[in-house]
């Protein structure tokens, strides 16, 4: 069973940055693959960035090309770097993962969230 925990959510000002990590442990997760998803209230969870095993990366319209996602393998570590931020990113920001590498079907495993306010 994986446990995720995420941190670096906070508060910033319109178009700054932030840079979320989320800590595998459990299993090594270098080949599975590996999201970020954000809710508001009342809303539905959204996607925001994947890895997959091998290392490819996709993103929401909404966020590409201000925020990237990578991960350090050997230290069982997801990042998410999201630049350029604007009020509607607020949101929680959770990680998720799911063995086998590849990014198709529901993920295995949550992080409990942090909170990222843009204003």
């Amino acid at each position: 069973h994986v446990q995720l925990v995420e941190s670096g959510g906070g508060s910033v000002q319109v178009g700054g940055s932030l840079r979320l990590s989320c800590v595998a442990s459990g299993d090594t997760v270098g080949r599975y693959c590996m999201g970020w998803f954000r809710q508001i209230p009342d809303k539905e969870r959204e996607g925001v960035a994947a890895i997959d095993g091998g290392g490819n990366t996709a993103y929401a319209p909404s966020v590409k090309g201000r925020f990237t996602i990578s991960k350090e393998s050997a230290k069982n570590i997801l990042y998410l770097q999201m630049d350029s931020l604007k009020p509607e990113d607020t949101a929680t920001y959770y990680c998720a993962a799911k063995p086998g590498g590849y990014c198709y079907g529901p993920m295995s495993y949550w992080g409990q969230g942090t909170q990222v306010t843009v204003s």
